[in-house]
């Protein structure tokens, strides 16, 4: 029984081609991450990078994102999202 197991364990996982393509963000995002074509992980990344680098999760919750000036109009207005809140948001900026 543990054979089988390692063996699923060993197989290589492919990348869904979905997250790989590449995605253009609207003016609002690309205030936040740049203009250019990227897949959906390099935004999180990037959008991620904005946050740590600007201290934008709240020191209590660390599941609260507060908004800035750039980030406010990406989260419809609202002055703090959750992090699971984040990628729906998101999503509605790339074409």
């Amino acid at each position: 029984m543990a054979k089988k197991k390692a063996k699923k364990a060993a197989k290589k996982r492919k990348p869904n081609a979905a997250f790989m393509k590449p995605m253009t963000p609207d003016a609002t995002l690309a205030a936040v991450i740049g203009a250019n074509a990227m897949p959906r992980t390099e935004v999180t990344k990037k959008i991620w990078a904005y946050i740590k680098k600007n201290g934008l999760q709240d020191k209590k919750n660390k599941r609260l994102i507060n908004a800035d000036d750039k980030l406010k109009p990406l989260f419809g207005g609202k002055s703090s999202v959750t992090m699971f809140e984040l990628t729906r948001l998101v999503n509605k900026h790339l074409k």
